[in-house]
Formats: structure tokens, C-alpha cells, sequence
């Protein structure tokens, strides 16, 4: 019986991979689509977003058949729970690629942002997709200094994102009102994604050390 419980919390750990795995290709074609205008990849994202829902869903039954049957407790529980919550990030950050491509697909023929900004997001989107590969290797390894690089990413993309609301708010900003709704929306949308990025890090160093880090006031 016992050997059933540990290859059951393998096969979870093993899904959450999976599931990392499938969120990092989608922010790459994601910002790709962007950044290029490319509505082949975009509508690739938007369509496929279903698979990582249907991952994050049977994970989180599995997670859930082990609660009831097995009753894990310690470490193992905390497993567990954990993974009910990093699939639910995970799943988010899914969706956040595929906010990212329906704005390259709105737009299309057009790009999403005015020609100023548009370095501004290509690296934005670069430190995304740096961030879901970290991602993918700290599910894997449980190697804490994985999810203090993904914080430190994390920050630059804050930074891009201030930089973002500084210049559409600016008095010398040109951009239609279009322009700045776009604008606003793909920044949150690559903000949140990297957030979410830092709040399964946090989780897997809590579960590699026992060490909570708290959130920064």
C-alpha cells in the first residue's frame, strides 16, 4: 500500500512538470505571436489552452482521490496541498499566454503596441519565457536557488512593468486610446505571469526547506 501512496505522489509531482512544460511553450509562442504579429502562433495558444486546463483538472483529482484514500500527513501532505494550488497557478499562468495571443490575434495584421514600447515588451516577454523554463527545472529538482533566480526575473519584469504606466501616462505618450489600453493589459498580463511564476517558487522552497518566505510589505 505504501508503495502505491509513493508512486501516486510521484505521478503528481511528475504532472506538475508536465503542466510547467506546457505553460512555458505557450508564453514562448505567446510572446512570439506578439512581438511578431504572428496570428498562426497565436491562435496555436488559444487553442491549445484547453490541454493544460484538462491537466490541471486531472491533477487536482488525483490530488484530491490521494487526500480521501490515503490521508497523508507531514511532508507528504503538504505535497498534496501544495500541488492543488501550484496547478491552480499553473493554470493561470496558461491563461495569462492566452490573453497575450487574443491581443495578437485582435490586432493582427497590426502589432499590439506602439513602435516605442515595443522593445520594452520583447524583453518583458523574454524574462517570461526565461521564468517558465526556471519553472519547469524547480518542479523538477527542488533546487531552491532556481526560485530566487525566478524572483530576481521577477523584479525586472516589475520594473518593465512601472516603465510601461510611466509612459503611457506621460505628457509626451502619442498613443491612441487603443494604444493604451493594449498597452495596459499586455503589461498586467506578463506581470501576473512571472507573480505567479514566484508564488509556486515559494511553495516548492517551503517544501524543499520547510522555510516559509513571506510575502514583502
Amino acid at each position: 500500500m505504501r508503495e502505491v501512496f509513493q508512486q501516486e505522489l510521484r505521478e503528481v509531482q511528475d504532472g506538475l512538470v508536465e503542466i510547467a512544460t506546457l505553460v512555458a511553450e505557450a508564453i514562448e509562442k505567446a510572446t512570439r505571436a506578439f512581438n511578431e504579429s504572428n496570428v498562426s502562433l497565436a491562435e496555436e495558444v488559444i487553442a491549445d489552452d484547453h490541454l493544460i486546463d484538462q491537466r490541471a483538472q486531472a491533477l487536482d483529482e488525483l490530488a484530491i482521490t490521494i487526500l480521501a484514500r490515503q490521508q497523508p500527513v507531514a511532508r507528504d501532505l503538504r505535497i498534496v496541498v501544495s500541488a492543488l494550488r501550484i496547478s491552480a497557478s499553473l493554470e493561470r499562468m496558461g491563461d495569462m499566454a492566452t490573453h497575450i495571443s487574443q491581443l495578437a490575434r485582435y490586432r493582427f495584421p497590426d502589432k499590439v503596441v506602439p513602435k516605442s514600447l515595443r522593445p520594452t515588451f520583447a524583453e518583458m516577454g523574454a524574462l517570461d519565457v526565461e521564468i517558465a523554463k526556471q519553472l519547469v527545472e524547480l518542479l523538477r529538482s527542488e533546487d531552491v536557488k532556481l526560485a530566487e533566480e525566478i524572483r530576481n526575473e521577477d523584479d525586472k519584469v516589475d520594473a518593465l512593468h512601472l516603465s510601461v504606466f510611466d509612459k503611457v501616462l506621460g505628457e509626451t505618450w502619442k498613443g491612441e486610446a487603443v494604444d493604451t489600453v493594449d498597452a495596459t493589459l499586455a503589461s498586467r498580463y506578463h506581470e501576473r505571469f512571472a507573480d505567479h511564476a514566484v508564488s509556486i517558487a515559494k511553495k516548492v522552497q517551503y517544501l524543499a526547506t520547510g522555510d516559509w518566505v513571506p510575502e514583502p510589505v
